[in-house]
């Protein structure tokens, strides 16, 4: 979502990242020019800039109104996450490790013209140890929290590229971090079947969500102390044989400071309980996102349907009996 609401950006496996309406899920157009999958994309705060990172080896900025690509900053490697700050001049994306290369955290100023058009960053962080899976801006632009494969959480300085803090409470691959509406706090998603609540700033763990399958994206409700996860395997990566095996859903739990196998799945955050599954997708959940009033949430999902759902009345009463 942008930060109003009104607008739903989607990217997928194809080379079109897409925006819809949110309000009836009316396309309103395409960013045409990527070659490969389109891993991720961000919106800048006042809707003036898409930025879009690619199986193709680049990273994109795109004008939002018109659609018009207005950077390319051509990569060695696929780029995995992308993002902006808060001012909407500086971004970051992470290459991945591969064919040779391994991953890097860049960060370019667009003011700079000379960078963009030299596709030269003022910083570029190496991160030869584990490749980073998903990464997130700060509460100020001074350091963004990544994610790394073998489960750790490092905060990079903006400024200088030095580790300002870890954290390991993950046992596997992080898949997926977002931050709540005030960027105070941030959710992990992790294959170790658990999604994690972390301060911002000092990556203190606050609390953590189980499920029985890995978690591929949880998003934080704005305005309850809820949660949502969605996940699930994909069926090359079943191993066992199990009843469940054929369950995704996104689930809601309860974050005070607050899954999924074909659901999604909702939790208390405060309690670490769940309280709601909803149903819908056919596979794997690979994202899920609260609108900014935190009035309806979307899920996107390994069949290619983007769902947009709306809670009745009766879930803004809800209270959890402890």
């Amino acid at each position: 979502y942008n930060r109003e609401g009104d607008l739903l950006f989607s990217v997928a496996k194809d080379t079109v990242a897409n925006v819809w309406y949110s309000v009836n899920g009316e396309r309103l157009g395409t960013y045409n020019g990527h070659t490969g999958a389109v891993w991720c994309v961000d919106c800048d705060w006042d809707t003036k800039h898409v930025l879009t990172g690619s199986a193709d080896n680049s990273c994109r900025l795109w004008d939002c109104e018109t659609g018009k690509q207005l950077a390319l900053l051509n990569t060695n490697s696929a780029v995995r996450t992308c993002g902006f700050d808060f001012s909407g001049n500086i971004i970051m994306f992470s290459t991945d490790k591969q064919m040779g290369y391994q991953c890097y955290l860049n960060f370019f100023d667009l003011r700079d013209k000379q960078q963009i058009s030299d596709n030269q960053p003022y910083l570029s962080v190496p991160c030869s140890d584990s490749k980073i899976t998903s990464a997130v801006w700060g509460p100020l632009g001074e350091f963004v929290n990544a994610g790394h494969e073998n489960g750790e959480i490092n905060q990079f300085s903006a400024k200088s590229g030095e580790i300002l803090k870890k954290a390991k409470e993950h046992t596997k691959q992080i898949n997926d971090i977002q931050t709540s509406l005030d960027l105070t706090m941030f959710i992990t998603a992790s294959k170790d079947n658990t999604a994690k609540l972390f301060d911002s700033s000092s990556l203190d763990h606050i609390k953590t969500f189980k499920t029985e399958r890995p978690v591929n994206s949880a998003a934080i409700s704005p305005i309850m102390d809820h949660v949502v996860m969605g996940g699930g395997q994909e069926a090359m990566e079943v191993t066992t044989t199990s009843t469940r095996i054929g369950k995704f859903e996104a689930r809601l739990s309860n974050h005070h400071r607050s899954s999924f196998i074909l659901f999604l799945r909702f939790f208390h955050a405060a309690y670490e309980e769940e309280f709601g599954r909803v149903k819908g997708h056919f596979g794997p959940i690979n994202c899920v996102a609260f609108h900014p009033d935190g009035k309806s949430y979307s899920s996107g999902g390994e069949d290619g349907y983007v769902r947009i759902h709306y809670f009745d009345p009766q879930y803004f009463d809800f209270e959890l009996e402890a």
